[in-house]
């Protein structure tokens, strides 16, 4: 699915950006400004940024490995989720 039209960015490469950067630094904070650049692209009118970011954050390798001892702010909220409920 195609989930910035502007610049073509689809669900499966927001994807495997989010597994990339997550194999490549385990603790790294993965912002949408992160994936645009690892993707060798530049945000441009934002209007797919609610998308995005969904997308961004349904990805199984978002959250920060052993997020339970950490701060809230650097859990997903997916598994944030499963835990509190």
């Amino acid at each position: 699915m195609i989930v910035c039209h502007c610049l073509s960015i689809s669900d499966h490469e927001i994807r495997a950006a989010v597994k990339w950067m997550r194999a490549a630094d385990p603790d790294t904070i993965i912002t949408p400004g992160k994936i645009y650049h690892a993707l060798g692209k530049r945000a441009d009118c934002g209007g797919c940024m609610p998308l995005f970011l969904s997308t961004m954050r349904g990805c199984e390798e978002f959250g920060v490995q052993n997020a339970d001892s950490r701060p809230p702010v650097l859990r997903s909220p997916i598994r944030a989720k499963r835990v509190a409920g």
